[in-house]
């Protein structure tokens, strides 16, 4: 079950993820363009239906695998923490399961660790 989480990941959820990451943090501060609002817009809606699925998962188990924490859960909070970082954040509210998950995963020890190294890079 690990594997196919990890497997949702990198084929649903990232590519969406990596969009909306790339347009409200490289462009802007990295390339000194301007965020394109419509392309940010559309991979919101996108990832609206990915989060339906998350949604319906972690309705039936307490992580993505099961009732146990794994690297399934775990890889997600790259991601998730730029996420959370955008004007995009609230968006998590309409999937109470997902924003309880994602909050656990990040107030963990290890993952304060990484985030806390994310924004020294």
């Amino acid at each position: 079950m690990v594997d196919v989480w990890l497997e949702v990941e990198s084929q649903k959820l990232d590519p969406i993820m990596s969009v909306i990451a790339f347009q409200c943090f490289i462009v802007p501060i990295f390339m000194g363009g301007a965020t394109d609002q419509k392309i940010v817009s559309t991979s919101v809606e996108k990832l609206k239906d990915v989060l339906e699925i998350y949604e319906a998962r972690l309705s039936k188990s307490r992580y993505l695998a099961g009732d146990f924490i794994s690297l399934a859960d775990l890889s997600h909070s790259p991601m998730f923490h730029y996420l959370l970082a955008t004007p995009h954040a609230p968006l998590l509210s309409g999937y109470p399961h997902v924003k309880s998950w994602i909050s656990g995963i990040m107030d963990r020890p290890s993952v304060k660790k990484i985030t806390e190294l994310m924004k020294a890079s």
